[in-house]
């Protein structure tokens, strides 16, 4: 279990410090804008779309770490996905976070499996699902903010 947590630590922290996907997508055509008005983290989730497949994504904001390690690995995960497979891990990662099961990662979210501790700190899930939801609100191309309230 130590070794875990210390990967944990180590991902969580390096997506942190050197966000990947991290800047404006210039040439974006949906966008959305996430708040956590309980701890202040802010997300501009920008994607450029080539039919039903996420061709470029990117984003911009401030926040803890967990917050911004997990829009850096959400950037990474679905790159290249169509909306159906971004919806269909945005789920999985959903359920990882906030489910009724055991802390049981699907294999199908890699590297994002290492955030099921997070469960364990309510308000912590909101910090890392906060970029997943303003994907879904860009995506769907809803104009209002999203927050985690």
């Amino acid at each position: 279990m130590s070794d875990l947590r210390d990967l944990y630590q180590e991902v969580l922290l390096d997506h942190s410090k050197r966000p990947r996907n991290f800047g404006v997508l210039e040439d974006a055509d949906h966008h959305a804008v996430g708040h956590n008005p309980l701890c202040g983290d802010k997300v501009v989730v920008y994607l450029r779309m080539e039919g039903d497949r996420i061709a470029d994504i990117r984003f911009q904001g401030q926040g803890c770490a967990v917050s911004q390690a997990s829009a850096s690995m959400m950037t990474e995960s679905v790159k290249g996905k169509t909306r159906a497979e971004a919806e269909a891990l945005f789920e999985r990662f959903h359920e990882l976070l906030t489910g009724t099961e055991p802390e049981t990662a699907s294999p199908e979210l890699g590297k994002l499996a290492i955030f099921a501790g997070v469960r364990k700190y309510p308000v912590r899930v909101k910090c890392a699902t906060l970029a997943w939801h303003t994907l879904r609100a860009a995506l769907e191309r809803k104009a209002e903010m999203v927050s985690t309230e």
